[in-house]
């Protein structure tokens, strides 16, 4: 399978003062505000970069577990990620991805393994240079 995507950012004035919106191609995020406020104070309402990125790997890891455990003849009753971004000295230095899965008839060891695997195939784990760390919770045990 191959495909493009396409997102669009715009950036008016300065780093700190400036402003700018981000687009996407689907328009899910259509002229979504971001500024140094947003990005590193909290401040008004809008995006950031690294929240971005938590979403989009949250959301990648969630769907290729549920592929892997979909080949391992399991189905989801559901997956819930958080992923929590750490920005410091410039960089991204750790995501830590929380996890509870509801997956009947799988037992804890081989959720763990399979969700492990998920941790490192997925499209977004393997494009960032950061540690990554998963935590698991399951919900339903044998």
């Amino acid at each position: 399978m191959k495909f493009t995507r396409k997102a669009n950012a715009e950036w008016k004035g300065s780093g700190k003062d400036g402003t700018g919106h981000i687009t996407t191609g689907s328009k899910v995020l259509d002229n979504q505000q971001y500024s140094f406020h947003t990005r590193f104070e909290d401040g008004e309402k809008g995006t950031n970069p690294e929240e971005l990125i938590g979403a989009a790997h949250a959301g990648c890891f969630a769907m290729q577990l549920s592929f892997l455990l979909n080949e391992a003849d399991y189905t989801v009753t559901s997956l819930d990620v958080d992923a929590t971004v750490n920005f410091e000295d410039g960089a991204i230095t750790k995501i830590i991805l929380n996890l509870e899965g509801d997956v009947p008839e799988i037992d804890a060891e081989q959720f763990q393994q399979i969700a492990h695997k998920a941790k490192e195939v997925c499209p977004i784990s393997k494009l960032l240079n950061a540690e990554i760390e998963l935590k698991i919770n399951l919900k339903n045990t044998l």
